[in-house]
């Protein structure tokens, strides 16, 4: 499974980056504008760090401004992927940008319906948001497993992009579940690394050797 990064941050995607373990980056408007920067100096940026998909998100809400949008992005970096909202504006969209090679992540996914339609429509990547749907007390994995079933029954070139995970077991049960990517936020992707048997046996092997050689 495919390890992106969800987040804008230029210094947190530079130290994931370093260790070899992100495959790409997701972006929103949220994300982009929490950290002040112009999207297009984002995105350039990103693009000089990490060298696979980099999601770049559209505010337009009509399908004409989402594709004049999408055209504009595009050229940033051949790496660029657009993200289009799950509406049927943003479907149309996705359809003619599809039409046009332009890579297509349609987000705010929230129903394995909504993952057949981008599929149909031409997008390359859905994001089911896993935890926005914990979050009212329904089970964003179970999504994530339907869309597995329906896209590998029907053999859509289409990837699944696991987002709004809240925990390391939202990665672990995508990653088992056969998801393809997990977009996870850097606040995650540190917990990862952390288990307290870990620390107790460096604590352990530390001691040893200072109590033979000093």
């Amino acid at each position: 499974m495919k390890f992106f990064i969800d987040t804008a941050n230029i210094e947190k995607i530079r130290y994931f980056a370093e260790m070899g373990i992100i495959d790409g980056v997701t972006t929103n408007p949220s994300l982009i504008a929490k950290e002040g920067k112009d999207i297009k100096k984002t995105i350039e940026e990103i693009s000089l760090i990490v060298d696979g998909p980099i999601s770049a998100e559209v505010v337009s809400e009509d399908a004409d401004g989402m594709v004049k949008e999408a055209l504009e992005l595009s050229q940033i970096h051949e790496n660029i992927v657009i993200k289009i909202p799950m509406t049927k504006e943003g479907i149309k969209a996705t359809h003619q940008l599809a039409l046009k090679g332009i890579k297509v992540n349609m987000t705010l996914v929230f129903s394995p319906a909504q993952a057949l339609l981008a599929a149909k429509a031409g997008a390359r990547y859905v994001s089911p948001f896993v935890g926005r749907l914990d979050d009212i007390s329904s089970s964003g994995l179970d999504m994530v497993l339907q869309i597995r079933e329906i896209f590998d029954k029907y053999d859509f070139d289409c990837q699944i992009i696991v987002a709004s995970i809240r925990h390391p077991l939202h990665v672990v049960d995508a990653a088992r579940m056969g998801a393809d990517i997990a977009t996870i936020p850097p606040a995650v992707l540190e917990k990862l690394f952390d288990h307290p048997l870990t620390d107790i046996g460096l604590e352990r092997f530390k001691k040893d050797w200072e109590t033979v050689f000093g």
